[in-house]
């Protein structure tokens, strides 16, 4: 049996019961909605302020996105803004320009302002990903969207499966899932089958979701801890009306902030 067939109960600890979990679950959202557990300024708010439909606010947070990894997420979109704002270093957020670039114009470019910490193999992610928009989407990443009609498991169909090849770490199974969510809170994307949005689990995540009760302590050093965190919040939050990548924030904000108490209310509103 796989990690995505267990049930909530196999992959969880005890003694804490599902409905426990739940209740800290919703303390936890509305703690985060209270503004009590910090976030008044996330990552992804270094950004240039560009028109949310508009096709380089979806280049803006689809490129960088693909670098974000085993780093600091505040550093790399500061780093981000940073570059966007040098009229020098701006087109490397035009898949049409970047194309055009050598390997070498574009390494200098993206390690400038350290948007890429990894200059060769980064340099490569970004030239691939630029590559791919403009032969698969005509240069502009909203035409994925488009042509998916916004429906999240066929994008997950395209960039996941499809074309996994041609999306190097944007596809992976964190990242993608996370990049869509950044879309939908800064690009005000409208998708369909938001349900098929699993959460994010990074280091924080997972993190929280051991303190939780929502999977074991020993999960943490298995190879499919990503899975494993990921199916048991699917099992858990089934049939409550939460969505697990609604709840990703709360979880990374209680476990950046060193897991305050978190205190309960008389409702969740």
């Amino acid at each position: 049996m796989t990690s995505q067939q267990l049930s909530f109960e196999e992959l969880s600890p005890k003694p804490k019961s599902r409905e426990t979990i739940l209740d800290n679950v919703k303390f936890l959202a509305k703690m985060h909605r209270k503004g009590l557990l910090g976030g008044e300024y996330m990552p992804e708010d270094s950004n240039p302020g560009l028109l949310a439909e508009s096709k380089e606010n979806y280049l803006y947070f689809t490129l960088p996105m693909a670098l974000n990894y085993q780093r600091n997420s505040y550093k790399l979109w500061e780093a981000a803004k940073t570059a966007y704002s040098d009229k020098g270093t701006k087109d490397i957020f035009s898949p049409s320009e970047v194309i055009k670039m050598t390997s070498t114009e574009l390494k200098e470019k993206l390690t400038k302002y350290k948007v890429a910490l990894q200059p060769n193999k980064q340099t490569e992610i970004w030239q691939k990903i630029s590559n791919t928009i403009c032969d698969e989407l005509d240069g502009d990443i909203r035409n994925l969207f488009v042509r998916c009609n916004y429906s999240i498991p066929d994008i997950l169909e395209f960039v996941q499966k499809t074309k996994k090849k041609r999306f190097p770490y944007l596809s992976g199974a964190k990242i993608c899932i996370y990049w869509l969510y950044v879309i939908e809170q800064y690009a005000a994307a409208k998708y369909s089958g938001r349900e098929y949005l699993s959460i994010a689990p990074d280091t924080h995540v997972i993190q929280a979701s051991v303190r939780l009760g929502v999977v074991k302590e020993e999960v943490v050093n298995k190879s499919s801890v990503r899975e494993e965190v990921s199916a048991a919040w699917g099992s858990l939050l089934k049939g409550t009306g939460l969505l697990p990548i609604d709840i990703h924030t709360p979880l990374w904000l209680w476990s950046r902030s060193g897991f305050p108490q978190i205190q309960q209310f008389t409702n969740y509103d």
